[in-house]
């Protein structure tokens, strides 16, 4: 049973030392014992108290790895119910489905394709993470041969999907060692299959026919030792689907249950008739609440969507997205390129690279910290003032790099051209566009 926050406070040193990023030892207890904080932020609790507070501490809903390689991938670990309380920590995984009785050839086909699946987005590699293997007749050596191959040949980890267990047996022995997800255990074979993912310290998806239907079997195979579990309550109708990641994500959150406080797998492909509408349903789910969510194909218009929506939804609201801060080369820019800077929110320095590079025109583009704000909100806070715009570009070397002293400012932060050349005493500071879509023709008409 979790600890009360007086219980976990008389287990804390109660120094008070502020270095867990709150005020006292009491309310960093409390924030312990809400799921707002993790016991690791505190530096001096002590091994015996750290035994006890485990429960306290571990997140109500369990992160639980899939995979192993590049494409190894937690799921759950979740804290709150609604992102803009704090933040949502794990993205929803994303499988597609082939069956067993795949042709060795078209398998190699999809592999292939499915591989070349990455997108560059504001610095990250979005790109999928599994292939769900469905047992297709019951084959254990074609199960057996296409999960090996998927293994062996593709940077995807796996999730093997049968209800048989010689079956699942068959493809442990091949793909164990990427530790897929085994899905999946249901009333029939719990003991069975607890005891194959025990053996194997492998991840074990629960099946049921109801949200209350998986609660005595988590809390069986919890009992057996297993913690690692992903749960499936069994709807495959949007509506009934949607309540039920819900009502599981209020259990666990809110109610404290334990018993249902796992990620979740969801199955679009078996509630749609095409891939466009899986793609609406699988966004539903990526929204509230999926861990995994199982497409019947990969297909770059369906799938960079789904890619993007995680990445916004998955961002932690309160800390933007930035950049380093230094200066970039655009179009091999030499000692006779215009110098532009801007901030460093990720947003904004590519869009004005992207808008720079499309010109053609070879620039220097000086990044200056802003602590992720933007243009107008850096300015606005004292961020990207005039003397901090022309003192950074003195010590950023781009002088070393140019002939000329010309700087161009955002447009947005006219204001601050007095100070920056006041800052840089011979330099002349221009005033470029308002607006980065601008940037091509005013770099052109230079």
């Amino acid at each position: 049973m979790a600890l009360t926050g007086i219980q976990i406070f008389k287990l804390l040193p109660k120094t008070n030392c502020k270095e867990c990023g709150v005020p006292t030892c009491l309310a960093f207890a409390m924030n312990l014992a809400s799921g707002k904080a993790e016991l690791d932020s505190c530096p001096y609790v002590s091994d015996e108290a750290r035994e006890k507070l485990s429960e306290a501490s571990a997140p109500p809903i369990r992160p639980v790895v899939i995979g192993k390689g590049v494409r190894t991938a937690t799921t759950g670990g979740e804290t709150v119910q609604y992102r803009h309380e704090k933040t949502f920590y794990n993205k929803t995984l994303l499988a597609a489905v082939v069956g067993s009785d795949i042709a060795e050839a078209n398998l190699d086909t999809k592999l292939k394709l499915w591989n070349a699946f990455q997108y560059e987005r504001v610095g990250l590699n979005l790109r999928p993470e599994l292939i769900a293997l469905k047992d297709a007749g019951g084959d254990g050596d074609a199960f057996a041969k296409a999960a090996k191959k998927i293994a062996e040949t593709s940077e995807f980890n796996l999730v093997l999907m049968t209800d048989n267990a010689a079956v699942m047996k068959a493809g442990i022995a091949v793909c164990g060692f990427k530790r897929p997800l085994m899905y999946a255990a249901t009333e029939a074979n719990v003991d069975e299959y607890g005891a194959l993912a025990k053996e194997n310290n492998l991840p074990l998806a629960v099946k049921a026919d109801s949200v209350a239907g998986l609660i005595p079997l988590t809390e069986k195979l919890t009992a057996a030792g297993l913690k690692d579990l992903v749960i499936d309550p069994g709807s495959r109708e949007l509506k009934q689907a949607h309540q039920d990641q819900i009502a599981i994500r209020r259990a666990a959150l809110k109610d404290g249950n334990r018993a249902l406080g796992f990620p979740t797998i969801t199955f679009p492909c078996e509630m749609a008739a095409n891939l466009d509408m899986e793609t609406l349903i699988a966004g539903t789910f990526i929204a509230k609440y999926g861990g995994i969510v199982a497409l019947s194909d990969f297909a770059g218009e369906n799938l960079f969507p789904l890619l993007l929506e995680h990445l916004n939804i998955y961002t932690d609201p309160q800390r933007p997205m930035t950049v380093t801060e230094g200066i970039y080369e655009i179009n091999n820019p030499d000692e006779n390129s215009p110098v532009l800077v801007t901030t460093n929110f990720a947003l904004t320095y590519f869009i004005v690279s992207g808008e720079i590079e499309g010109s053609r025109v070879p620039s220097w583009l000086l990044i200056k910290d802003s602590e992720g704000l933007s243009v107008m909100t850096a300015w606005a806070a004292g961020k990207f003032a005039g003397d901090d715009v022309g003192t950074f570009v003195k010590k950023s070397g781009i002088a070393e790099k140019v002939k000329h002293q010309e700087l161009i400012i955002p447009g947005y932060a006219a204001a601050i051209a007095g100070d920056v050349e006041e800052e840089l005493p011979g330099w002349k500071i221009t005033v470029g566009p308002r607006e980065a879509a601008h940037i091509p023709g005013f770099l052109k008409a230079r």
